[in-house]
């Protein structure tokens, strides 16, 4: 399982075997391994890991406005709790956060 974060240091998301949660443990989106690339459940790019650990939005992504195939929900994870913050880090060229409401309940 990998813990996500956003640019603030705010856990936003795990990704455990290609399936992303939110930190409420809703499925939601999976990883496309051959494109380096989240999708959403609707098929959408909605981020790439950057950093090592932060999901973060290419404003350049190639993949933005494609539409993929949807591999399914795959139901709750399960809570994991707050494991802190991460630290915040500087602005990355090309990215921005993902808005919050593209990252589920």
């Amino acid at each position: 399982m990998r813990l996500l974060f956003d640019s603030r240091g705010r856990y936003i998301a795990s990704e455990d075997a290609g399936r992303l949660h939110s930190p409420a443990g809703a499925n939601i989106g999976h990883y496309l391994s051959r494109e380096g690339i989240f999708i959403d459940q609707r098929g959408r790019y909605l981020g790439e890991v950057v950093l090592g650990n932060r999901l973060m939005y290419n404003t350049r992504s190639p993949h933005r406005r494609v539409g993929f195939a949807v591999l399914g929900a795959y139901g709750s994870s399960g809570r994991f709790g707050d494991p802190g913050n991460a630290g915040r880090v500087g602005p990355v060229a090309g990215y921005r956060d993902v808005p919050p409401e593209r990252l589920g309940p």
